[in-house]
């Protein structure tokens, strides 16, 4: 057994023990061939000088796990533009990741839209995530511009018009919080990818059953696309619910009773929520997923501790500091 393998070994054990604390069911270690997993990562744009100290400190950590891509997301009305198009520049300048720009519909003309799209281009970026967006603060429901994209498959389909980008859209294993149905929520699934998209990314989940269930739904739909699992660590349970109230989806019981009692202990949150995680995730891969899609909040610790335990790993070791948060 190599010191790889060992090292592999001894942290599947350890998450064995915690996983029998919490009651959670230990799951085997990886086989070699579910260990080819491709990862990507998901950051926001800094507000402040020193959230762009630490946003450039997470990116530099979860560099070497050599991600697909990493996306940056955009603000409501486009609260974040410049912030966002800034980070995706300064990823395509000074380092080796491919950035994925996140791109709405909310609070813009077409004419607008287009604009920021072609200084994407120009700037050489050549992945965007096409969403319609949330509605700004304050307004209850999603309204289109007046002259603006009234949906994310028209985006998708004015960013095929302009030129020829890799593009990701959403999908919501639990359904939109907005749709009429769960068979509306799918139709707009499919007339996105229809319209020129490449892959889906889901809303975070907690229960694999779930993405499993919604994944043969989007296949008897006719739609072929990859449907990459959104993976959320959690370490803060009361903001963790308040994503889930936002965007429709579900956080089981359990889920909360793990981090009871927790509040003034990082250390044991993080042991646990990094538990959680890499049990689902395991789960994942060992029915079938290769790629997982990270919502990092941009910190690295976590979600650099997963893909040890996932067997995704550096090309080269790196110095013990570089998975710490400092």
């Amino acid at each position: 057994m190599t010191s790889a393998q060992q090292e592999t070994s001894a942290l599947h054990r350890i998450a064995e023990k915690v996983a029998r604390r919490l009651k959670l069911k230990a799951r085997a270690p990886l086989a070699p061939d579910e260990t080819r997993v491709s990862v990507t990562f998901e950051f926001f744009p800094p507000k402040t000088q020193q959230m762009e100290q630490n946003l450039w400190i997470a990116i530099e950590k979860l560099a070497p796990l050599q991600p697909q891509f990493v996306s940056v997301t955009y603000g409501a009305a486009g609260s974040t533009r410049e912030r966002t198009h800034a980070t995706v520049k300064r990823i395509l300048q000074e380092s080796n990741l491919t950035p994925a720009a996140h791109l709405t519909c909310v609070g813009a003309s077409r004419a607008e839209v287009d604009q920021v799209v072609r200084h994407y281009w120009a700037a050489g970026v050549r992945h965007i995530v096409a969403l319609r967006g949330d509605p700004p603060e304050r307004e209850q429901r999603f309204q289109p511009h007046p002259d603006g994209y009234a949906n994310a498959a028209e985006l998708v389909a004015g960013l095929r018009r302009l030129a020829d980008f890799d593009i990701t859209v959403a999908a919501y294993p639990e359904v939109h919080p907005e749709a009429r149905s769960a068979q509306a929520d799918l139709d707009n699934l499919k007339r996105k990818l229809d319209a020129g998209a490449s892959r889906a990314i889901t809303q975070f989940f907690f229960d694999a059953d779930m993405y499993f269930r919604f994944v043969d739904k989007v296949r008897a739909a006719g739609i072929s696309a990859p449907i990459i699992p959104g993976i959320l660590p959690v370490t803060n349970f009361t903001r963790v619910k308040e994503f889930a109230a936002i965007c429709g989806a579900s956080v089981p019981d359990w889920v909360g009773g793990l981090f009871e009692g927790l509040d003034d202990d990082p250390e044991a949150r993080q042991l646990v929520a990094a538990t959680v995680a890499a049990e689902q995730c395991t789960e994942l891969v060992q029915r079938g997923v290769r790629n997982l899609h990270f919502y990092t909040l941009n910190r690295a610790a976590l979600t650099y501790a997963i893909c040890h335990i996932l067997g995704i790993r550096p090309a080269a070791p790196i110095a013990a500091s570089a998975v710490s948060d400092g």
